[in-house]
């Protein structure tokens, strides 16, 4: 079978896949050979598309870049692909230097705008670098929702095993859109070092009287759960 995979897109895998066994069907395993990349495209050999490089075609182009797959394509068959572009890339990074092959003229540059697709943040980003893992808008706001949360649990119970005295100060403010914020700040002396803790940043959509801003108070405390250490 081996000597059918000339494809160029094989170059960008370990050339000799693995065979592993999923339940009872068998199947050639792929390892991607860029820097760091764990990704494994597996062909399950008793389907009509075993020989099929969907996949691995979706895969090179995500991991890859879309430039070095479309260079890779205009090549003759894998073996060229490997020797000319592929190491030349894993070596340096260097676009230019896998555009650098035999036979297919020299390096032209575009001077275009480049395309709403070329100006994204991730294409940039792993420009010369294709093994980093960019993860997508959601994932980083889970990432940061989370951190968020933790950091929060760990404030509260530090605050609640605190023994000693625990200071507070605020802040108000109106934000450009008219929306009228607090924040709180919470002092301690912590190992002989004085800290400064932001507890939180909440709206006052009312007149920042003593009675309001009392409540809005009283609310952060009973939220990290130290509301019995406070006098009000």
């Amino acid at each position: 079978l081996m000597k059918d995979w000339t494809s160029p897109v094989y170059a960008f895998f370990d050339p000799t896949p693995t065979i592993e066994m999923n339940g009872d069907r068998r199947a050639h395993v792929f390892k991607c050979m860029s820097k760091g990349c764990k990704v494994k495209i597996c062909r399950f050999l008793n389907k009509k598309d075993a020989r099929s490089m969907g996949n691995m075609h979706k895969h090179v182009k995500a991991c890859w870049g879309e430039e070095i797959l479309q260079t890779a394509d205009q090549a003759r068959n894998a073996k060229e692909v490997c020797g000319k572009i592929v190491k030349n890339f894993l070596r340096n990074g260097s676009i230019t230097t896998a555009f650098e092959h035999k036979g297919k003229g020299k390096v032209t540059y575009s001077h275009r705008q480049h395309t709403r697709t070329e100006t994204r943040v991730s294409s940039l980003m792993k420009t010369g670098r294709p093994e980093y893992y960019i993860p997508s808008p959601s994932t980083v706001s889970q990432d940061v929702r989370l951190v968020f949360a933790k950091t929060r649990q760990r404030i509260a119970k530090m605050s609640m095993e605190y023994d000693g005295k625990l200071n507070f100060s605020t802040n108000g403010w109106t934000s450009p859109n008219h929306r009228a914020y607090i924040a709180l700040l919470m002092h301690l002396e912590h190992k002989g070092i004085p800290l400064c803790i932001p507890l939180d940043i909440v709206e006052v959509p009312k007149s920042h009287t003593g009675e309001e801003l009392a409540a809005a108070f009283e609310s952060i405390l009973k939220d990290f759960g130290i509301r019995e250490k406070v006098s009000i």
